[in-house]
C-alpha cells in the first residue's frame, strides 16, 4: 500500500482493475448513515441493491492525502479478506469521487437495534450468537494479520432477519506487520483499548506500537454491551471514559475474582474481565 509519513501515504493508490466500479452504473438513493468523513446511501449498481459509501476528500492537501490513505486501506482490506461475517465487498472507485460499494444489509447497525430494544435487552442466546459472529469476523481479520482498531456497535451491521452480524468499516484497519505505521488515528474512546489512548496526545507523525490485542479489549466491551444493553461508561464524557478504562481495569479484575456471592450481573462482569485478562496477558 505504500509507505506512510505521519498520517498519510506519499504514494498514489491505484485500484486493482477487477474491483473498479463504473460510476455511470451507480444509482444513489436515500442516505442510511453518516460519519465524520463519509456518508452511506442505499443504491443500485448494475441493477443490484447495494450500500454506497461516499468518502469526503477534505480541503487541505494534508487532509486530502490522509483521507485518500484511509480510503486505500479500507479498499485493500475489503478486497483481500472475505468471510461470512465481514460485509461483502463489491468494488470501489476514486474518481470523480471516492466510493466504496458493498452488499446492503437491511437490519441496520447493532447500535440502532440495541437502542430500539431498551429498556429491554437481548435474549442471552441471541447475544451469544452475535458475539460468536463478531469473534469469527475478528479471527478472520487477525489470521490475515489485520487489526480493525474500531470495533464497536456502529461498525457491526445486522442482516434483515436480525440473525447474523457482519463487521464493516475498515477505514482504521491496519496490517499488524506494519505496526511502525500506527499513529494517533484510532477508534472511538468508549471501546478503545487503554494502550491506544497514549497515541491520542502524540505529536503529529509519532508512532505507537500495539497489536491485535486492542481488538480483544474492544470485543470484551461489546460483549458486555450485548448482555446488558447499556452504553459503556454511561454518564461519562469521552475523557472520563478514557480515564476509567486506562486506570480502573486492574481494579475491575480484582473486584471480579473477590465476589463472594455470584449474582448474574457479576458473572457477566467476570466473563468480560476474564477475556481482557486472558487474551491480553
Amino acid at each position: 500500500m505504500g509507505s506512510v509519513t505521519g498520517f498519510y501515504s506519499n504514494e498514489v493508490f491505484e485500484l486493482d482493475p477487477k474491483w473498479v466500479v463504473d460510476p455511470q452504473h451507480l444509482f444513489v438513493g436515500p442516505k442510511i448513515g453518516e460519519g465524520a468523513h463519509a456518508k452511506i446511501y442505499e443504491g443500485k449498481y448494475k441493477n443490484k441493491t447495494v450500500a454506497i459509501k461516499i468518502v469526503k476528500r477534505g480541503e487541505s492537501p494534508e487532509e486530502i492525502a490522509k483521507r485518500e490513505s484511509r480510503f486505500a486501506r479500507e479498499v485493500s482490506m475489503l478486497s483481500r479478506v472475505q468471510h461470512k461475517n465481514l460485509v461483502k465487498f463489491i468494488g470501489a472507485c476514486k474518481e470523480p469521487i471516492m466510493v466504496i460499494v458493498t452488499e446492503l444489509l437491511l437490519g441496520g447497525t447493532l447500535r440502532k437495534y440495541l437502542v430500539s430494544l431498551r429498556p429491554g435487552s437481548l435474549d442471552i442466546r441471541v447475544a451469544v450468537g452475535y458475539a460468536l459472529d463478531i469473534a469469527r469476523a475478528m479471527e478472520c481479520l487477525h489470521s490475515h494479520g489485520v487489526i480493525h482498531r474500531d470495533l464497536k456497535p456502529e461498525s457491526l451491521i445486522l442482516t434483515a432477519d436480525y440473525k447474523t452480524v457482519k463487521l464493516a468499516d475498515f477505514g482504521l484497519a491496519r496490517e499488524e506487520s506494519l505496526t511502525e505505521m500506527m499513529t494517533a488515528e484510532t477508534g472511538t474512546y468508549r471501546w478503545m483499548a487503554p494502550e491506544l489512548y497514549s497515541t491520542v496526545t502524540l505529536r503529529h507523525g509519532e508512532k505507537k506500537h500495539y497489536n491485535h490485542k486492542v481488538d480483544a479489549y474492544s470485543f470484551a466491551i461489546v460483549l458486555w454491551e450485548l448482555i446488558h444493553n447499556k452504553l459503556p461508561f454511561e454518564g461519562m464524557s469521552n475523557l472520563q471514559a478514557a480515564y476509567a478504562a486506562a486506570f480502573k481495569v486492574s481494579f475491575l479484575i480484582f473486584k471480579c475474582f473477590n465476589h463472594l456471592v455470584l449474582q448474574p450481573d457479576n458473572v457477566f462482569l467476570i466473563v468480560v474481565c476474564f477475556i481482557i485478562f486472558r487474551v491480553r496477558t
